[in-house]
């Protein structure tokens, strides 16, 4: 199967970088999201980042405007029923997920592949939800998703070997590197990350060292491009906060619980980068 049409729901920062790769290698592109000012500002900020890499030479002016021409804004979820793919990037809920993907599952004709790009939450549970399961998979992209080559394919118990396939090459044909894991709690990424953020919280909740030493250890005895704390504040700290309750719970393992001074911070509404203020403060 051949990838031609695809939507992606949710325009927020994943959704617009995973419409934007889709667009950019060719695909017609649905970005859908409830709002329609919120569907504008994304095309307009993807806009802006194709002019910066005309500016640095990566893409010309005619690929900058076959790349537009190639996302189309709605608010419905009707043009699912014309798409090969559909790719779900909206919040990291079951609930909510789980009644996105049974719309979907009315509305797409039955070759249609139903992904996910959750960091955690179980594609088995998902396509449940659906008459498709052998349809349903994870398709988790990095972020940011136009700069990182990382997708993890999970695969439900259900996930048939053609969908494993199309999904493959078509991560592949978007100038990514799949890797296939089992269906677990947090995968394999968020698995290893999220204990490694959850220990450099846990060493400044017992003040081992500062925010910026626990950082610098990280960054120049390990290679690490930044700390553990400022990729959390870029993350979102409500975000990682989720995902570790979501393992602690299906691992049932204290490794995986989360830190005090976390959901401390969670409930003071710092939640890092996008609320200005986290481990570090933001202007």
């Amino acid at each position: 199967m051949t990838i031609s049409t695809a939507m992606v729901i949710g325009a927020g920062q994943m959704g617009g970088g995973i419409a934007q790769v889709m667009a950019q290698a060719g695909r017609k592109v649905y970005l859908n999201d409830v709002d329609q000012t919120f569907i504008d500002k994304r095309i307009a900020f993807i806009d802006s980042l194709l002019t910066k890499d005309i500016s640095k030479g990566r893409i010309t002016e005619d690929d900058k405007a076959k790349a537009l021409a190639n996302l189309i804004p709605t608010t419905s979820l009707d043009p699912a029923a014309e798409c090969d793919l559909v790719v779900e990037a909206i919040v990291e809920n079951m609930d909510v997920k789980a009644k996105v993907f049974s719309q979907l599952d009315e509305l797409c004709p039955p070759a249609t592949i139903l992904a996910s790009n959750t960091s955690s939450l179980p594609i088995t549970e998902i396509a449940a939800h659906t008459k498709r399961p052998d349809k349903v998979i994870g398709m988790h992209f990095m972020n940011p998703v136009p700069v990182m080559k990382l997708v993890e394919m999970i695969r439900g118990i259900a996930t048939s070997d053609e969908t494993t396939a199309t999904v493959r090459q078509e991560a592949i044909d978007l100038g990514k590197t799949p890797v296939e894991v089992r269906d677990v709690p947090g995968f394999i990424s968020n698995r290893l990350l999220m204990i490694m953020i959850n220990e450099a919280v846990y060493s400044l909740y017992e003040g081992v060292a500062t925010v910026e030493d626990i950082d610098t250890v990280m960054k120049l005895g390990m290679n690490h491009p930044m700390g553990p704390l400022t990729l959390a504040d870029f993350i979102g700290l409500d975000t990682c906060l989720a995902i570790m309750e979501i393992m602690h719970e299906g691992y049932g393992d204290s490794k995986y619980r989360p830190c005090p001074l976390l959901r401390q911070y969670v409930k003071a509404g710092w939640l890092g980068k996008k609320s200005g203020r986290g481990f570090y403060t933001y202007a």
